[in-house]
């Protein structure tokens, strides 16, 4: 069985950071970043963890660490190559097949991310196995005066993450071989894979994920202390006289109309009801009671914009919408994509964050004898935690 070893990189300072603790000391939902990231590993099946940290760090690593069961720290360098390369020595007198070298300040990284690696880095022939994602963006080459030179090709362009996962021995003769060179050129080697790549080892790149992202300020910090919740909303109107019946802001022609005091749009109210469940702020009812004669006969995207500010308000962000729309008649398949253009505008999240769905039932029930229209609906929100 092969044998690894997961070397966390604990040693820089943050000097982009700021705030009173290095950042991966800093405290991301009630615990150090630092503690996070190792748990990563450990859940990734790796138990052998190895940190770098930087020169007086012992007692922040400690308080971090606390309860965990993981040999001495190392001290790092004043690079993050000479950090690495300690830690590298120090894992020299019993070695592992593998090591996985993974930045302090990336908690976010996913199991499955890391298996991908190991798997990737243990397939004969190749040396090393570097998580990153493919780069979307147009990149441009600007000169002086900020004057744009030139678009520069991005069909083969990654932007690297860590973990980057090596075997053990050539990774280590290639940092060995790497440690004497100039400021100059060794400025050049930003991360392992770099320093592999000079060695002519075969590093090859596995996919990973936005959500892997590296906490570089107090700002990265304060995005990532979110929580995600989801709640249900659900609603019902009979059908009354009309010629057409409001469906997530868009009147469908029917012979009939939904019934109530505003304009009876079922899915809007499922959905003004999921969003204000997501933040325990009651029903529809609560906010806009029937017995308010201003309500009389109101558009219902008031109703849900209203619940959207109150997440907002809170520091919040709509992350997905789902609706279903339960009827005999009329038909919402024909109307479903303006529909999901209508919630999207009223909430103001893109239409690939919302989902219209529809079905009967088989004749069953109220809706099943065409009486009315019932709408359920999910809301994923995420907010700060409290």
């Amino acid at each position: 069985m092969r044998r690894v070893t997961a070397l966390i990189v604990a040693a820089g300072r943050g000097s982009r950071f700021g705030g009173p603790l290095p950042k991966q000391y800093a405290l991301l939902a009630g615990h150090p970043v630092l503690r996070r990231t190792i748990g990563a590993f450990h859940a990734a099946g790796i138990d052998h963890v190895q940190v770098v940290i930087g020169p007086g760090d012992d007692a922040h690593y400690a308080a971090a660490t606390e309860g965990l069961e993981l040999p001495p720290p190392v001290a790092g360098g004043a690079s993050r190559q000479q950090s690495v390369l300690n830690g590298l020595e120090m894992l020299a007198g019993d070695p592992p097949d593998l090591v996985a070298i993974h930045d302090a300040a990336r908690p976010f990284v996913r199991s499955a991310e890391i298996q991908a690696c190991l798997a990737a880095a243990s397939v004969a022939g190749i040396d090393g196995a570097v998580l990153g994602i493919r780069l979307a963006d147009t990149v441009k080459r600007v000169g002086d005066g900020n004057t744009v030179t030139e678009t520069v090709p991005r069909h083969d362009l990654w932007r690297a993450q860590t973990p980057q996962v090596f075997r053990f021995a050539p990774l280590l003769a290639a940092h060995r071989a790497a440690a004497p060179l100039g400021a100059a050129e060794a400025s050049a080697l930003t991360d392992d894979a770099a320093v592999a790549e000079r060695a002519g080892l075969k590093v090859v790149m596995v996919a990973g994920s936005e959500d892997n992202r590296k906490i570089t300020t107090a700002e990265d910090l304060l995005l990532t202390r979110m929580e995600t919740r989801t709640a249900l909303g659900f609603d019902v109107h009979g059908f009354g006289p009309g010629n057409a019946v409001m469906l997530g802001g868009i009147a469908v022609p029917h012979g009939q109309a939904l019934a109530g005091h505003s304009d009876a749009d079922v899915a809007l109210h499922a959905l003004t009801d999921a969003v204000l469940g997501t933040i325990g702020a009651g029903d529809i009812g609560k906010h806009f009671p029937p017995s308010d004669q201003q309500w009389r006969g109101a558009s219902s995207d008031r109703f849900l914009r209203h619940a959207v500010d109150l997440v907002t308000a809170r520091g919040g962000r709509i992350v997905h919408l789902d609706v279903t729309i339960v009827c005999e008649a009329p038909k919402v398949g024909p109307h479903r994509d303006a529909i999901v253009q209508s919630i999207a505008r009223i909430v103001g999240i893109a239409p690939d964050r919302v989902s219209v769905k529809a079905t009967t039932t088989e004749g069953l029930g109220f809706t099943g004898r065409r009486e009315g229209v019932a709408a359920q609906a999910m809301a994923t929100v995420e907010l700060p935690r409290s």
